[in-house]
């Protein structure tokens, strides 16, 4: 639910970071409408940093302050939907969930998560590309690639949450968090609380209204 990712933004949303991988909570989630249904697509997901700057949390204060320049990037990552490619039908039947998308702060990590920084902050993208049949396809590369981003998605990487209204929040909105339950299953697919993204039109430019 949207108002799920604006609750934890006020607050000021953090995102573990692990050697291993740890899943994303909300989970980010599309509905998906206004595709062609016989044509396919790749859904994929990056993430950009939001500043140049490194940050540390000051207990006194409960606030985020700068704590130096940025460290230097992490090397650069996608996540496609393990469904990608397929037809647009397929995409619009249900909501898109990236719940095995998972993210790291381990630099040499080779299981293809996603590689943040801890203490810097981060903006998800969403991307949807259009399989475009055509034999100069790259002639339409900026119509067949679009690009999204929601604020409320925004967030902080952390080894260890560090706002304890972020952990409360956590642990009642998120029935299998780690390192507060005794165990993480693998399919999250019930009990999620994410972010529903409602986008129109693909062609010639693909738009979205919130839920």
């Amino acid at each position: 639910m949207r108002s799920l990712w604006e609750e934890f933004n006020r607050l000021g949303t953090e995102m573990i970071v692990t050697k291993a991988g740890r899943r994303m909570f909300p989970t980010f989630q599309v509905k998906l409408s206004g595709l062609d249904p016989l044509a396919d697509y790749v859904l994929l997901m990056d993430f950009m940093p939001l500043d140049d700057k490194r940050y540390r949390y000051a207990f006194h204060s409960s606030s985020w302050l700068v704590a130096g320049r940025a460290d230097p990037a992490a090397p650069g990552r996608v996540h496609f939907h393990p469904d990608s490619p397929a037809k647009g039908a397929q995409w619009m039947r249900q909501i898109v969930s990236f719940d095995k998308l998972k993210l790291t702060n381990n630099l040499l990590d080779d299981n293809g998560h996603i590689i943040l920084n801890s203490m810097h902050r981060y903006q998800p993208r969403f991307h949807v590309v259009f399989v475009d049949p055509r034999q100069d396809s790259e002639r339409f590369a900026h119509e067949n690639f679009k690009s999204f981003t929601f604020t409320e998605t925004q967030f902080m990487a952390v080894t260890a949450y560090q706002n304890h209204r972020i952990t409360q929040l956590k642990i009642a909105s998120n029935p299998f968090a780690k390192g507060f339950r005794d165990c993480e299953p693998e399919d999250w697919a019930a009990g999620f609380h994410a972010l529903n993204v409602y986008t129109t039109s693909m062609t010639p430019a693909l738009g979205y209204e919130q839920q």
